[in-house]
């Protein structure tokens, strides 16, 4: 019987790396479009040739809450940049694509789906059950 690796060839990391760097470029574009369309919008917008009898109340709760929304949506994004850069370091040093639990190799399938996965599906599935 034959012990499964432990780590993913040079070649499949490429893979992977490339993968992950897609992602990150992708959700760089996400953000700069965000700051472009929602967290640049300022109440100068505003003023200026409305009247004051136009600009509603309503119309200032709508803009604040896009901006909520906007920073909940920048914030969920950084996170998610995170877990790509850690991706990244891992395969730098060596340790991608082992469950950080289990050891066993994370399947490559779970990883071109989540590629910054840490967990294998198995133990992924016990850690949401607790």
């Amino acid at each position: 019987m034959s012990k499964k690796p432990k780590t993913y060839s040079p070649q499949e990391l490429d893979y992977f790396k490339n993968l992950l760097l897609e992602k990150r470029s992708a959700l760089f574009e996400q953000v700069s479009y965000l700051k472009e369309s929602a967290l640049d919008t300022n109440l100068n917008e505003y003023s200026g040739n409305h009247s004051t009898y136009s600009f509603h109340m309503a119309d200032q709760g709508t803009d604040t809450q896009e901006r909520e929304k906007a920073f909940l949506f920048a914030h969920r994004e950084g996170r998610f940049l995170n877990h790509l850069d850690r991706a990244l370091e891992r395969i730098e040093k060596g340790n991608y694509g082992a469950c950080i639990n289990c050891g066993h190799l994370i399947s490559k399938e779970r990883l071109e789906a989540v590629p910054h996965a840490r967990l294998c599906i198995q133990c992924k599935s016990k850690e949401e059950v607790r």
